[in-house]
């Protein structure tokens, strides 16, 4: 997922002095503003291992986005400390899982490939009994599904669906379809929006002997395991402001347009935003208010709303009044 074009508004330079580069930070910074993909063993809760991350790391704060039940491993993202603020991003992206399905009797070879298409696309699920969410019929969409190997009744699949998926329902629903119904043998999460199994993930034993190392003065374990919370953007639209208008996003104002920088190409006016500092720290999330056209053009305004702010107050100087802190610029 490559980032959005963006079109330059203005140039200035950000001052070294506030602020670091995501790629160099201290790494207590970076721990405070910090992403794990995270490779979850079968076994405990996702609540377990995230418990023990930020038991080992020795952080305040640590979520994850997207629970992986017990007997399911894989991509698990943890969002340490500030960075917890920033995991609904990767809610917006599809996510990838490899899994085993046993059929409880053998079906045609066609007879599954229709009802393979039968479940791309947008379907319709009610959550599993043992679910955090409310029990009632909700459409998601199954963006792609395919059997790839098949040994008896076992079939070896890939999907690649939209968040809050229940994987585990969708080959129950299949097994109904199809007439023989079907049991799913093993699940494993290999992408959630722009992470990548492929791109490596870190086990449990790898994040302890990383911190075993740290105690003795090493920290560039850490630092190899340990992503800035800035990945997990992707290709979310965003605008870049000045350092001047940092603070005052901060403490929630919304974004004039003398505050901007540059915006991605293509942002229409209600458009899900990242606000970024020039430094390309993650400062907030938005709504566009203006089209990146307007937002080029306009000598005033409103660019954008302030939705959830990721930074901290205080990291950039107060260069704003406070009788007209609504609006940064």
């Amino acid at each position: 997922m490559e980032p959005q074009r963006l079109v330059v508004v203005d140039e200035e330079p950000s001052d070294p002095e506030h602020g670091w580069t995501p790629s160099a930070r201290p790494l207590e910074v970076l721990l405070d503003y910090g992403l794990i993909a995270l490779d979850k063993p079968r076994g405990p809760t996702s609540h377990e291992v995230v418990a023990w991350t930020r038991k080992m790391l020795g952080v305040e704060r640590a979520g994850h986005s997207g629970t992986l039940d017990p007997p399911v491993s894989g991509l698990l993202p943890i969002g340490t400390g500030q960075g917890t603020k920033a995991l609904g991003l990767l809610l917006l992206f599809p996510k990838e899982y490899r899994g085993v399905m046993r059929l409880h009797s053998a079906v045609p070879p066609r007879v599954l490939e229709a009802v393979v298409k039968e479940f791309t696309g947008e379907i319709f699920q009610r959550p599993p009994q043992r679910s955090s969410v409310a029990r009632q019929v909700r459409s998601r969409t199954v963006y792609e599904l395919a059997m790839e190997e098949a040994k008896g009744n076992l079939l070896l699949f890939r999907c690649v669906c939209e968040s809050g998926t229940y994987v585990r329902k969708l080959v129950y629903d299949m097994g109904e379809v199809l007439g023989v119904g079907a049991t799913m043998v093993e699940l494993r999460r290999t992408m959630v929006g722009p992470l990548r199994e492929g791109d490596g993930l870190v086990t449990m034993h790898q994040l302890s002997d990383a911190v075993y190392r740290l105690r003795g003065g090493d920290e560039a374990a850490v630092r190899a395991l340990v992503k800035p919370i800035e990945s997990s953007i992707g290709s979310t639209k965003r605008v870049v402001i000045r350092d001047s208008a940092v603070d005052a996003i901060c403490h929630g104002a919304r974004l004039g347009v003398p505050g901007l920088l540059s915006a991605s190409a293509s942002i229409a006016k209600g458009d899900l935003l990242v606000i970024t500092s020039a430094k390309g720290e993650l400062v907030a999330t938005g709504k566009a208010m203006m089209s990146t056209e307007e937002m080029t053009s306009a000598k005033k305004g409103l660019a954008s709303s302030t939705e959830r702010v990721i930074m901290k107050q205080g990291t950039y100087p107060k260069l704003w009044k406070s009788h007209s802190s609504d609006r940064a610029g």
